[in-house]
């Protein structure tokens, strides 16, 4: 049976963006204080860093580098994650006070943009479900070329499976055949689906679509790309639309394709030994513990010199998905303390949701009215990042603060969104009418 992708951000999986991610990351993360913290150099800001696109010298496991940027007004994590190349399980584990809908201008936020590379052959695309992260290999001399992006995988009830597959067909533009699986959950929440969904806006698969020889499977684009870096589909890998499209590109038929769930890794980068940790995925934590346990006494045995258990636990039990420098495998190296660079803000944040100005001869629909202005911010930021975009802002009154979405072009566009704002957020929209009807 198919699981290929689901139309809706639940509002389950809101509330765990929201809340559950830093909670998560929360635990054990006052033990480490400033052992994750980036060493920043000052002076004039990067005007980037790299995201993507890297190589890998012969014995190394680490890629890129942490940055910092400052954030500004109206911002928020999903934006942030989205320019700078990361999943927003990456950014809110890195981060775990910052709020993710309503961050205040001028916090300093963790980019993390270093990644160690899973422990799997470094050939064709290899997956980890648990870091929510892909690795496009490549062939290049003496070093290996290696693009990696954030994806979105299966949910707990639909998990995305983990193993050896290809890619054995390509397709731009495809039209989504709706599976039966699918079609009955829809139908359960009043909404009936098509059997199959033309490519466009509202087709879950985006642009471009990688089919796996594991029947059902895909590596696609998305509508939704606030869901990069949450457990949101129904067993596929999605990929933002910027980046699906490269990998597209780049990626032959017939290319091997490594699925693997390690939440713990181990790495080397000039001879510095490195531990990433990230919070496993279920039913998955004590077997994975104990393997990189096990091959971290088998380093410890070779070097002939303790590690530091207590170091290693507390990055554990942090799972921040930030490569922490544990041990100098030589003498010499220097401090343990990652580096970083800070990053201007960039003019404009690219996919970041834009709100048209309100019309008097327009439809809306008043999404919720709130007590608490906080709140309010937060459930526009949500509603604007539904895929497709639903605009909406706040607007004040008296002791009140109303969540409007529009401009709607027609009566039909907002009732609608009343629709989807029910379905993927479980909220009771009202309709107003230009007229006053």
């Amino acid at each position: 049976m198919s699981r290929i992708a689901d139309l809706s951000i639940s509002a389950a999986s809101f509330r765990l963006l929201a809340c559950g991610l830093c909670l998560l990351a929360l635990q054990g993360c006052a033990a480490l204080k400033f052992r994750e913290e980036p060493a920043v150099p000052q002076g004039r800001l990067a005007d980037s860093v790299e995201a993507h696109d890297f190589t890998v010298a012969s014995g190394d496991d680490v890629i890129g580098r942490l940055a910092v940027v400052t954030l500004e007004k109206g911002d928020t994590l999903p934006d942030i994650a989205r320019h700078f190349g990361l999943g927003i399980n990456a950014i809110s584990a890195a981060n775990p006070k910052v709020d993710v809908w309503v961050p205040a201008g001028g916090e300093r936020v963790i980019l993390p943009l270093s990644f160690i590379l899973p422990d799997a052959p470094r050939k064709g695309i290899v997956v980890n479900v648990a870091t929510m992260r892909l690795f496009q290999y490549k062939a290049n001399g003496a070093t290996v070329a290696v693009a990696t992006y954030p994806v979105g995988v299966g949910t707990r009830e639909r998990p995305t499976p983990t193993g050896p597959t290809r890619v054995y067909r390509k397709t731009a533009r495809p039209t989504w055949h709706v599976p039966a699986s699918i079609a009955a959950d829809h139908l359960k929440k009043g909404d009936p689906l098509p059997a199959e969904v033309p490519p466009g806006p509202e087709n879950p698969l985006g642009e471009y679509a990688l089919y796996l020889s594991r029947s059902g499977y895909l590596i696609h684009g998305t509508n939704k790309p606030a869901s990069i870096g949450l457990k949101a589909t129904n067993g596929c890998m999605r990929l933002y639309p910027e980046n699906i499209r490269e990998l597209f590109n780049d990626t032959p038929v017939n290319t091997p394709v490594a699925i693997v769930n390690q939440p713990y890794l181990v790495g080397q980068r000039d001879g510095v030994l490195y531990l990433e940790a990230h919070t496993p995925l279920e039913d998955s934590g004590a077997a994975e513990l104990a393997r990189i346990d096990d091959k971290l006494r088998a380093i410890e045995k070779k070097a002939g010199r303790p590690l530091d258990w207590q170091k290693i636990k507390e990055v554990q039990s942090a799972a921040r998905g930030v490569p922490i420098p544990i041990f100098a495998l030589r003498p010499g190296v220097g401090e343990l303390i990652p580096k970083g660079i800070v990053v201007a803000h960039p003019a404009k944040l690219f996919g970041q949701p834009q709100v048209p100005a309100l019309k008097l001869d327009a439809w809306y629909v008043l999404a919720a009215d709130l007590s608490n202005e906080l709140d309010a911010r937060r459930l526009a930021a949500i509603i604007n990042h539904q895929g497709p975009p639903i605009p909406a802002r706040v607007l004040a009154k008296s002791d009140d603060y109303r969540v409007l979405a529009g401009p709607f072009a027609d009566g039909e566009a907002a009732r609608e969104a009343v629709k989807r704002l029910k379905i993927d957020l479980e909220l009771d929209g009202i309709v107003i009418d230009p007229a006053g009807k």
